[in-house]
């Protein structure tokens, strides 16, 4: 018999990720609402997408064993209300509005690990006065209070810049902010939270000097465990774009230990059980300080590869089997290399896309490195800024994962990849770009 495990968002990682479970024959795994639905669509009309979710869910045959997803939001909000809906074991609405709703995390964070908070506030992109109303020092990053992939994130240098970019999230803000507001309604929230709606920003002082990684693991019958850590390395041109992700995390193990302490505070705090987690933190080495960057209520999707290279499957092994209820059947370090990494193949500068690597291209560089595995998002003909879920400064060509025996060899492999991975993109200013 088989546990039957309903995924949001079903998409082509997870189908060729999920074959490497271990135990895999025990789980039989459905498509709950599509890719379009939850990842691709223009607006998230988010009581439909319950609605839709547990009409699907009633149709089906069988039990309902678990309901999991590994996208940001509105899957993630959608984890908990199905599962309340169902009777299925998760963290609760508050809980998990805690971690995600950027301004009510903060609170929280700064009652139980302050060191690691930087300066905060809220900050209404509407009110005519918001630049008057600004408490903290400039420069200052501005965020959505919910949003992701540095969606509608600026940093900011002084009053100026600010007016400059009000405008720009008040136009986009809506598309996270309408369909955050109809969860935060399902919940009980206290009135310094409650006045923060989805359309509303946090602005914070500069926390990303030092080393980053994402810490992850997942909280079960109230103990929190590591799963392991990962390393972001970012563009030192705009250091809120991501280039890499490495595991394992080359941070001193007692660097590491302070942050799982830290973790296991804030989310015995708020009550946060019975889910996975990541969690991302930067490290100052000048001055011997952690930081907190934010908490997401899920795994890392671009993680999963990674922890299938070094320890030998993906970690959506451990979002199953907390959504079952039973302890992880996660492997440690039983994969093919020792360090691995996910390598943003990424440009700065708008343009057309006139070429991209051929399937017998993809095919040759996968076939040359055992494990490594290639996704393209762009296709030719098209412009790059009509990608969706990109920062503000970059477009994501496609995505590398590999692996190597050392981290020089990873570096020298993610090179050669890339060699052989040929894209052509012509710039707006071109003649015949039209």
């Amino acid at each position: 018999m088989s546990w039957n495990v309903f995924i949001i968002g079903h998409d082509a990682l997870s189908q060729r990720m999920l074959p490497n479970l271990r135990h895999v024959e025990d789980y039989a795994f459905h498509e709950l609402l599509s890719l379009d639905e939850v990842v691709h669509a223009e607006e998230y009309p988010f009581a439909r997408l319950v609605d839709d979710a547990l009409a699907q869910l009633e149709r089906f045959p069988g039990p309902v064993d678990a309901i999991v997803g590994y996208w940001d939001f509105p899957t993630s909000g959608l984890l908990p209300v199905l599962r309340r809906a169902r009777g299925l074991r998760g963290p609760s609405i508050e809980s998990f509005l805690k971690c995600e709703h950027k301004y009510w995390s903060r609170l929280e964070q700064a009652r139980v690990v302050p060191e690691c908070v930087p300066a905060f506030q809220s900050l209404d992109p509407f009110d005519e006065r918001a630049v008057e109303a600004v408490e903290i020092d400039y420069p200052f990053w501005i965020k959505p209070v919910k949003a992701h992939s540095s969606h509608l994130g600026f940093r900011v240098e002084n009053a100026d810049q600010l007016r400059e970019v009000l405008p720009v999230i008040r136009q986009g803000i809506g598309r996270f902010g309408r369909p955050f507001d109809e969860i935060t309604a399902l919940a009980e929230l206290p009135a310094e939270v409650a006045a923060v709606t989805g359309h509303h920003c946090i602005a914070e002082a500069i926390i990303s000097s030092g080393r980053q990684c994402t810490l992850e693991g997942y909280v079960q019958n109230g103990e929190v465990h590591l799963v392991g850590l990962v390393d972001s390395l970012r563009d030192a041109t705009h250091p809120s774009v991501l280039l890499r992700y490495e595991y394992p995390s080359s941070l001193p193990d007692a660097v590491q230990e302070r942050m799982l302490t830290a973790t296991r505070r804030f989310l015995a705090r708020i009550g946060y059980d019975d889910a996975p987690f990541n969690i991302e933190f930067y490290f100052d080495e000048q001055a011997d300080r952690i930081w907190l960057l934010e908490i997401n209520a899920r795994i890392s999707r671009s993680h999963a590869a990674i922890f299938q290279l070094v320890d030998g499957a993906p970690h959506f092994q451990v979002m199953v089997d907390v959504a079952l209820g039973i302890p992880p059947r996660m492997p440690h370090r039983e994969g093919r290399y020792p360090v691995a990494a996910k390598q943003m193949l990424r440009v700065f500068e708008d343009g057309w896309v006139r070429r991209v690597p051929s399937d017998e291209e993809v095919r040759r560089v996968e076939a040359a490195f055992p494990g490594t595995l290639v996704h393209l998002n762009v296709h030719e003909g098209m412009r790059l800024s009509d990608l969706k879920h990109q920062d503000s400064f970059s477009w994501e060509l496609g995505v590398l994962f590999t692996g190597a025996e050392s981290r020089e060899a990873l570096t020298e492999r993610i090179e050669q990849c890339r060699r052989m991975l040929p894209f052509e993109i012509e710039p707006l200013a071109s003649p015949s770009s039209s």
